[in-house]
């Protein structure tokens, strides 16, 4: 049974420890992803996340609409990457970030090393692209086509309606389409760009 994140609350503040575990895995993916997002790190949007849990479970008597615990924990995680941005602005001016790197799949493993380099080139064409998106399309990009959570997950998470989420995404899908060619027109290849699912 899937239980709504009211309840889960409910439970929470009666002490039930177990009902927070359940929160902290509906929403893990989605707070790690807006973390990362902020801080471009693996190591400090885990310690980031991990916080945003905590500050959140602390907190957790003064929410006053339980149902929108979503929305309130992405605004925890949100405040806990700024802080963080803050703290290290200084060591991170005089550090270069480590580039994505994503998991090699079966398929990459099996390609020969031509075809891997350009899918990873096409992967970071697609990055790009979601550079040059409006802030508020980002998030719900990297939601839905990196950690691949579903629009009512995102709409759970950013307290948004199904409907909204699908309209942002469609319109982010028709801008990362337009950078996506401006991106191709401007590089020496002639590589065809998949259409992003709307």
């Amino acid at each position: 049974m899937q239980f709504d994140d009211t309840l889960l609350v409910s439970r929470c503040l009666q002490g039930d420890t177990d009902a927070y575990g359940k929160l902290v895995e509906r929403y893990q993916r989605a707070v790690y992803a807006t973390a990362f997002y902020y801080v471009g790190r693996y190591g400090a949007a885990e310690d980031i996340a991990q916080d945003a849990f905590f500050t959140a479970y602390r907190s957790l008597p003064r929410l006053r609409e339980p149902s929108r615990f979503g929305p309130w924990l992405k605004e925890i995680a949100c405040r806990t990457a700024a802080n963080w941005l803050r703290k290290h602005s200084k060591r991170l001016r005089s550090e270069t970030p480590l580039p994505f790197r994503r998991t090699v799949s079966i398929e990459d493993a099996r390609e020969n090393p031509r075809g891997t380099v350009e899918r990873q080139e096409r992967f970071e064409r697609v990055q790009e692209a979601i550079d040059l998106l409006p802030e508020h399309y980002r998030l719900p990009v990297i939601l839905r086509y990196l950690q691949e959570l579903s629009y009512e997950e995102i709409a759970n998470f950013t307290g948004e309606s199904r409907d909204e989420v699908r309209g942002t995404l469609y319109r982010a899908g028709r801008q990362l389409r337009d950078a996506l060619t401006d991106l191709e027109d401007t590089s020496e290849g002639t590589q065809q760009w998949p259409r992003a699912r709307e």
